[in-house]
């Protein structure tokens, strides 16, 4: 959330060790999302009904502009409670100290719903009565639901009649996220914004298979039901934030810069032994700025925060790039553990390619089956990064473009981390999608973020992202480089790529100046 003059992120943490157990919230806080002040934890687990760790939440703001923390606790007996917690001082813009409200729970497992499948209540909005809902992640039986509360002072909370959405078979439901967009634009919309024209996005964190679903479609304020503008991509039927490692994300609106921001948890995937070994685990990606694709209407556009280009250092560019068959070509001048890429390919021209004997192209394209190392007519080509000059380890980011047996073609990008480490234990898992382009686009657009140990993938101006983690031991520090490959059997052309070397947080020019008059110890995250 943004609160007087500072934005504040509250995460799960455990402070007791790189591992998952004692949820607490951490608290940072920043001016510009890019450097960070560690405050002390927000919340901590000390009551019946959070004994067992504080969970995932939201942070709402009540008309008077104070917010208000609504929370999941875990009792003792693993029953899960929605509380509240306020500021202890709301003219502190720090809110160092929150206070749990004497009214705690407010919210217990209605019938039907068992103890341990009910949890992550979301912002709250207001509908035009005034009074408030707000969206809480169930089961029933194995029937994910999102299930609406409503209340008029946003502490006593009524279960409505009808759920919000609901799939039968398809498991529980966390971190539920509800808000609206704009129809056209960058801008973005505060919770509580309504109107006809304006669609609404409801994100559902899958806990069967640990993925980020959304769907972009209309809220009934009279039935409180959501209903998809393409019922082909409903939620869990379709579209997801990330295909690869970014669960339980959460969004908040920015009213200084107008837009909707959005963070998403990157887990580790290398051992717990080497987790508690470095001493870490987990983090953020890079917040991501959203908004609709007015151009296809269900689809929405992801991009780093504007912010992230102020550290953007040495920069290496060239256009007119001719991949031919089988190709490699390393980026000189670009090297290191933080990059920040920007190429665009020209299209092929699959015109020119006809049926072989009535016969489609390719094999249908899974890119968990040989990866970077398939050969088709039309890919794979695009980047390997984090790569030594062996080419031991690498990570290869590359479309696909293949041919169905209907003759219809498909484009595909994929994430490679099959080849990305030595190490043991390493999950070498490959991530990839559909891309959805447009007739009118002869192109394909990929942006990159490397930074160590995480890698994201922003393609097509963002209508699609892959993140990844990967942990090389060669291709470290200035034993780090990117390369253009093309390993399908037709050349392609780069118009252009951009690559900038990225300076760390600690080494940007922008100094941060937070709590200058505080004993607080400043530390940004690097």
């Amino acid at each position: 959330m943004y609160y007087k003059g500072f934005y504040h992120l509250f995460y799960q943490y455990n402070p007791w060790g790189a591992v998952w157990g004692n949820l607490t919230w951490g608290h940072a806080v920043s001016e510009d999302l890019l450097h960070w002040l560690d405050l002390e934890p927000a919340l901590k687990g000390d009551q019946w009904y959070d004994v067992g760790g504080v969970w995932s939440g939201s942070v709402t703001f009540r008309l008077d502009g104070t917010p208000i923390i609504l929370y999941t606790g875990l009792a003792e007996d693993l029953e899960q409670t929605q509380n509240m917690a306020v500021p202890d001082d709301a003219s502190d813009p720090f809110l160092r100290k929150w206070v749990k409200s004497s009214e705690n729970p407010l919210l217990r497992h209605p019938d039907g719903v068992y103890k341990e499948d009910f949890r992550d209540p979301s912002t709250a909005w207001q509908v035009e009565d005034g009074s408030w809902r707000i969206t809480i992640g169930t089961q029933v039986e194995t029937d994910g639901m999102a299930l609406v509360y409503k209340s008029r002072d946003l502490l006593h909370w009524e279960l409505e009649k009808n759920v919000l959405y609901t799939i039968p078979g398809s498991g529980m439901w966390e971190c539920l996220d509800f808000y609206p967009v704009a129809p056209t634009g960058r801008r973005g919309l505060d919770t509580s914004t309504r109107g006809p024209s304006v669609n609404h996005v409801l994100k559902v964190s899958s806990y069967n298979d640990q993925h980020d679903y959304y769907a972009v479609g209309s809220y009934n304020e009279v039935t409180q039901a959501f209903t998809p503008v393409n019922q082909e991509l409903g939620v869990l039927y379709g579209l997801q934030y990330d295909y690869g490692k970014f669960y339980a994300s959460k969004s908040f609106y920015d009213p200084v810069k107008k837009r909707r921001i959005l963070w998403g948890w990157s887990n580790e995937s290398d051992t717990e032994a080497q987790d508690i070994a470095k001493g870490w685990a987990s983090l953020q990606a890079i917040p991501r700025t959203v908004w609709l694709d007015s151009e296809l209407g269900d689809n929405l556009i992801q991009a780093p925060i504007e912010e992230l280009k102020s550290l953007r250092g040495v920069k290496v560019s060239k256009a007119e790039v001719e991949l031919e068959a089988g190709s490699i070509l390393r980026i000189e001048g670009s090297y290191g553990g933080q990059l920040d890429i920007e190429v665009t390919f020209e299209y092929p021209d699959v015109s020119k390619v006809a049926f072989k004997y009535g016969r489609p192209l390719d094999d249908p394209f899974d890119c968990s089956e040989g990866g970077s190392a398939q050969r088709g007519v039309f890919g794979p080509f695009g980047l390997l990064v984090m790569a030594d000059d062996a080419l031991q380890e690498q990570t290869a980011l590359f479309f696909y473009i293949s041919q169905s047996k209907d003759r219809q073609w498909s484009t595909y990008f994929c994430s490679d981390q099959s080849r990305s480490s030595l190490l043991d234990g390493v999950d070498g898992s490959a991530y990839w999608g559909n891309v959805r382009v447009l007739p009118s686009e002869n192109f394909l657009s990929l942006r990159v973020l490397v930074d160590h140990s995480i890698i994201e993938n922003f393609v097509q101006g963002g209508r699609m992202a892959i993140t990844s983690r990967v942990y090389p031991t060669l291709a470290v520090k200035e034993q780090a480089h990117a390369f253009l490959f093309n390993n399908g059997s037709t050349h392609v052309t780069v118009r252009k790529f951009d690559v900038w070397q990225m300076n760390g947080v600690n080494a940007s020019k922008q100094k941060a100046h937070l709590l200058q008059d505080s004993p607080l110890e400043y530390r940004a995250f690097s």
